[in-house]
């Protein structure tokens, strides 16, 4: 009887071996370039968002000194606060294009600053992405979250800049080696390379500027022409102005208002109608309604002053905050507080019209605030009530 053929024994199963990246400006050059400008933006976006913030929800000890003046402080900081979050992400997309294959890097950890440094890169890459994406939906106003967008939003913001911070000092000497087209470290990379780095740089430039142009029109209207890829336009809405929240999804009808009436509480409340308040001295101001989503306009606004119905209910002007409560049935912002500067400056008006008409439902008839200086959430729609505090 013949014995078995022994087995021949199979190909040596090779050793791990992560994906090669053969392709160019994968290197240390091109990501500190970028990483300059993505740097740059992310500071912008964090100071223009803790305006933003504390301006919507002030601590007690700033809601009494915020400043009214200028008049367009909150429609340029927003702006350029979303206009720099669109930026941000063409930037993080080629950041993650040049360093992307030191993901894969073998062994993972070589050395506890080996470990810092990929801890670093992966909280920074995480809230980052979190962040840009967040932001860039709720301009959109598309939630598909169930936590609420400006706290989680301002949480993280601490997170990114925690994260960056500690990514730079981690990364100091290979960026500083890397800085400039001289530094000696970019000297050693190949010199061919060169030119289609800077075509990299540059498209990445030009990509920048068309997301800027075909969206920052949203709020500098001189460009409103261009104005193709953002959510809204300056021009387009009731009386020429865009609404973010309507009559409708406020839950605010024409049958509600049938009886309306503005009450006024303090130490000499009283209730007036609209022909009333519409036979009180009228006062005319250009003022921008700017909204978080970035976008702003100036129109003209007509109506009477807060601090004259503050000063008729016995309130001092300057001294005593206001709560105003309007007549949608629900949302965050239903009931409002503004600070005694707010209250006391003379373009702060319960408007009733705008841009020369009576004011339609979308846009908060019959009465609305409109302050200088204030995100559009806090310049409450359909108000029937006025709290001297």
């Amino acid at each position: 009887m013949a014995s078995p053929t022994p087995k021949r024994a199979g190909p040596a199963r090779p050793a791990f071996r992560p994906p090669a990246f053969r392709g160019r400006l994968h290197d240390p050059r091109t990501a500190t370039a970028v990483g300059r400008w993505l740097g740059a933006a992310f500071a912008v976006c964090l100071v223009t968002g803790l305006i933003s913030h504390y301006l919507q929800q002030p601590p007690d000890w700033l809601a009494a000194r915020l400043p009214t003046r200028p008049v367009w402080v909150y429609a340029f900081t927003q702006g350029l606060h979303v206009a720099t979050g669109l930026a941000a992400i063409v930037l993080l997309l080629v950041k993650l294009w040049a360093v992307y294959p030191r993901l894969f890097v073998w062994p993972p950890v070589t050395s506890p600053r080996h470990a810092l440094e990929r801890l670093s890169v992966a909280l920074l890459v995480a809230s980052a992405v979190f962040e840009v994406l967040t932001g860039l939906l709720n301009i959109v106003e598309w939630y598909p979250w169930p936590f609420g967008f400006v706290q989680t939003h301002f949480a993280v913001a601490w997170v990114v800049t925690g994260s960056l911070l500690l990514h730079v000092a981690v990364k100091a000497p290979e960026i500083g080696a890397h800085w400039s087209r001289r530094s000696a470290g970019t000297l050693t990379l190949p010199a061919e390379d060169a030119v289609d780095r800077r075509s990299l740089l540059l498209g990445t430039g030009v990509a920048v500027g068309v997301v800027t142009l075909t969206t920052v029109g949203q709020a500098f209207t001189p460009l409103k022409a261009f104005d193709l890829l953002a959510p809204r336009h300056p021009d387009h809405g009731p009386q020429g102005l865009p609404v973010n929240r309507t009559a409708a999804a406020a839950g605010v009808t024409v049958p509600a208002l049938r009886d309306w009436r503005l009450e006024v509480t303090g130490p000499r409340s009283y209730v007036l109608t609209l022909d009333v308040l519409l036979g009180l001295p009228q006062v005319a101001a250009r003022l921008p309604i700017a909204c978080v989503e970035g976008w702003s306009v100036d129109a003209d606004w007509g109506g009477v002053r807060v601090r004259d119905l503050v000063e008729r209910a016995g309130g001092r002007p300057g001294r005593d905050a206001v709560r105003v409560t309007s007549l949608e049935t629900n949302g965050a912002y239903r009931v409002m507080e503004m600070g005694a500067r707010y209250a006391e400056d003379p373009l702060t008006l319960l408007a009733l019209a705008l841009n020369g008409q009576p004011l339609t439902l979308d846009h908060g008839f019959p009465a609305r605030i409109i302050a200088p200086g204030r995100p559009g959430v806090l310049q409450t729609k359909w108000v029937h009530r006025l709290e001297v505090l």
